[in-house]
């Protein structure tokens, strides 16, 4: 994983979210609102998509290849739970 890039896209989540609560402090209209708040959502799906995929090239796959059924399915329930997680949103 890159961890300057996810880093510096966290740290510009963060002054977004910082400019959000401004925005509510100055009773911003709520559209303008919502469309922060979007704007930050969408960044965090990207951070969240870039640490998924990293995982899915490391190590699920160390995980497939290797000798150990039970580590392959300990893996795979990982997958399936994060993503039961991501869909109760």
């Amino acid at each position: 994983m890159d961890h300057e890039d996810t880093l510096k896209r966290l740290r510009n989540i963060e002054g977004h979210i910082r400019g959000i609560q401004k925005m509510v402090e100055n009773d911003a209209y709520c559209i303008d609102l919502l469309r922060q708040i979007q704007a930050v959502q969408a960044a965090l799906n990207k951070v969240s998509t870039n640490v998924l995929n990293d995982h899915l090239h490391s190590c699920l796959i160390t995980a497939v290849r290797g000798e150990d059924p039970d580590e392959r399915e300990r893996v795979l329930k990982e997958i399936t739970e994060v993503y039961e997680m991501a869909n109760k949103v």
